[in-house]
């Protein structure tokens, strides 16, 4: 049974694994490379079973390890085109390390990874829709400014979805952040807010997406317990119970054993 592993995810770094014990992907490896083949050995994974890493984007809590770990594992790096000239351009990846551009979608194995464009002020961001051997979707679409109709579409189909719930935007205006982050954090390329992913959870129950999990939260502007609070608050206004009608998940920042099948 495919499953989602949040190994990291948060302000210091993201990494996921998403597949079967015996099959699977990394989307970005944004802590260093010990840690993300701890956090694997925690959840009862094998780095043999990684046939590649899927990268959003150049931002370091993304590729902190790509260069190491890919090196370590002979895995290749997928991306985008600009998200590829970024991370040479910022000694990210080695030569001898086997680079795929990635326009629409890749079949690694039996499964197929799709490519979504993302609104995030970076080169050529980008999120990824995975399709597992037995037919389940997920997504992880996390580090965008605002949800565009694409990847609404993407999500629309998927049983699970990972989705940024990045800051309480009261937390953040009267947070520790410059006025020019804040700004940049607020923007429609910057980063989702609590309320602005309840408002998009609310819409995916809807559609029959029960498998949610919040990811990329920052760990100065949110805490898991608002972020939680958020979105089952305005899913309950809609109808929805939490536990009984959805499952909704925190992905955490340190690694520990946490994974949902779907």
């Amino acid at each position: 049974m495919a499953r989602i592993v949040p190994l990291f995810s948060g302000s210091k770094g993201n990494c996921y694994y998403i597949g079967t014990a015996a099959q699977g992907v990394l989307i970005d490896a944004g802590r260093n490379c010990k840690q993300i083949e701890t956090a694997m050995e925690t959840n009862g994974l094998s780095m043999k079973s990684v046939g590649a890493v899927f990268v959003t984007h150049e931002h370091i809590d993304h590729c902190a390890a790509l260069k190491v770990l890919t090196k370590k594992h002979k895995l290749p790096v997928f991306a985008s085109e600009g998200t590829l000239q970024a991370l040479a351009a910022r000694d990210r990846i080695t030569p001898d390390v086997k680079i795929q551009l990635i326009r629409d979608a890749a079949d690694l194995g039996d499964m197929r990874v799709q490519r979504i464009n993302t609104p995030h002020d970076a080169a050529e961001s980008c999120c990824y829709r995975i399709i597992t051997p037995d037919g389940k979707t997920a997504m992880i679409a996390t580090d965008i400014g605002h949800v565009t109709e694409e990847i609404r579409s993407a999500l629309a189909t998927c049983q699970l979805v990972v989705l940024e719930s990045n800051h309480d935007i009261e937390m953040l205006r009267t947070g520790p952040y410059t006025y020019i982050l804040k700004k940049r954090i607020l923007s429609d390329h910057g980063h989702l807010s609590n309320d602005a992913c309840a408002a998009e959870l609310t819409q995916l129950v809807r559609t029959g997406t029960l498998r949610l999990m919040l990811g990329h939260l920052s760990e100065i502007n949110n805490t898991p317990q608002i972020a939680l609070r958020t979105s089952v608050a305005e899913l309950e206004r809609a109808g929805m119970k939490y536990k009984k009608d959805y499952t909704l998940d925190v992905a955490p920042s340190t690694p520990e054993v946490k994974s949902v099948i779907f």
